[in-house]
């Protein structure tokens, strides 16, 4: 089978396909053959270590999302089955509750970058019929981030303004879900094409933030007052007090990434819920997946490259030029 590999923390370029032989599962794995996966920029942070100790040593598989078919079990497995469609989740064996499992794929253990993977078969999810390998590939980290930034501290409600920055996987899926629950999206970028497109899925206030600095007093204007319930925060603390200023009392900023510096984990404000969201369990996964099919919600892939061009795949991620998602073909 091929299997993508890459020194951990010493650049994309180290990123190369080879050969490797197809694993066995034990008691309790399910072997999957995969047929999609997406990136996340944690993929790039892998990659390049801007977050040290983190990732796996020497070398990692990377990735975290990928869908695919069951090719066979090992004893005492009931979970699954062959020819069942499924995903894995992101930190295998964080079923339900507060986080305990460290192994997160594509980080501290090794992740779906590959056409089989052995995976706990208590740690596999089951695909709808109604969503394709691509969707579901979506699911695993960037999906179910947002899902878990908009029900699991402070739940969204029908008539809550979010904001969201950008339009990667985190900030569009976290749009598409927030108008299925009945919410006001802001969202902000600085391509006028982007937020054309984010447009179409249902943002009700979009902002160019080079053509307006002043983004933040502009939402504020526009929405008539500090309304915002939730702020996904994909960019770190260089916003944080923007982001702030926005929140209605009590509001929930939704910590999630570090697109333009230092996460915001450590950041404090009167009268603002900071939320450090680690993307989420089984129970959340599954009940993601519920909410999705009842809203016929369907996930953003903008771009898709077969495997042998993966170092391309995260050159689009890093270069920003994409809307949603990018995909990898593992067929």
């Amino acid at each position: 089978m091929k299997t993508a590999v890459l020194q951990s923390g010493k650049g994309i370029e180290t990123l190369r396909i080879i050969d490797s032989a197809i694993p066995e599962p034990g008691p309790g794995e399910a072997l999957v053959r995969l047929h999609a996966a997406t990136l996340n920029f944690r993929d790039i942070i892998m990659a390049k270590g801007l977050i040290p100790g983190i990732a796996k040593k020497p070398e990692l598989v990377p990735l975290s999302c990928a869908a695919g078919q069951v090719v066979s079990v090992g004893s005492d497995v009931t979970r699954v089955k062959a020819g069942d469609r499924v995903t894995p989740i992101f930190a295998l064996g964080w079923l339900s509750g507060p986080q305990n499992s460290m192994e997160m794929l594509g980080g501290s253990v090794d992740g779906v970058a590959r056409q089989y993977a052995v995976f706990p078969a208590e740690s596999l999810c089951h695909i709808p019929d109604v969503m394709g390998d691509l969707d579901a590939a979506t699911l695993t980290c960037a999906a179910l981030t947002s899902w878990s930034a908009l029900t699991a501290f402070r739940p969204f409600q029908p008539g809550d303004w979010m904001l969201a920055h950008g339009t990667g996987g985190v900030s569009i899926a976290a749009l598409q879900f927030a108008k299925a629950m009945g919410g006001y999206v802001a969202i902000t970028s600085s391509s006028d094409a982007k937020l054309n497109r984010a447009r179409s899925l249902g943002a009700d206030l979009t902002i160019n933030y080079r053509d307006t600095p002043d983004w933040d007093a502009e939402i504020r204007k526009a929405i008539g007052g500090n309304k915002v319930a939730n702020v996904i925060d994909t960019v770190g603390e260089v916003q944080f007090d923007q982001n702030t200023s926005l929140l209605v009392e009590g509001g929930q900023l939704s910590a999630i990434g570090m697109l333009g510096s230092d996460f915001s984990w450590t950041r404090q404000a009167p009268g603002v819920n900071l939320a450090p969201i680690a993307v989420g369990n089984r129970e959340q996964h599954e009940a993601m997946t519920d909410f999705m099919v009842t809203h016929a919600i369907r996930p953003v892939v903008d771009v898709v490259f077969d495997l042998d061009r993966i170092q391309d795949a995260y050159r689009c991620l890093e270069s920003g030029q994409f809307f949603g998602k990018v995909g990898i073909n593992l067929l």
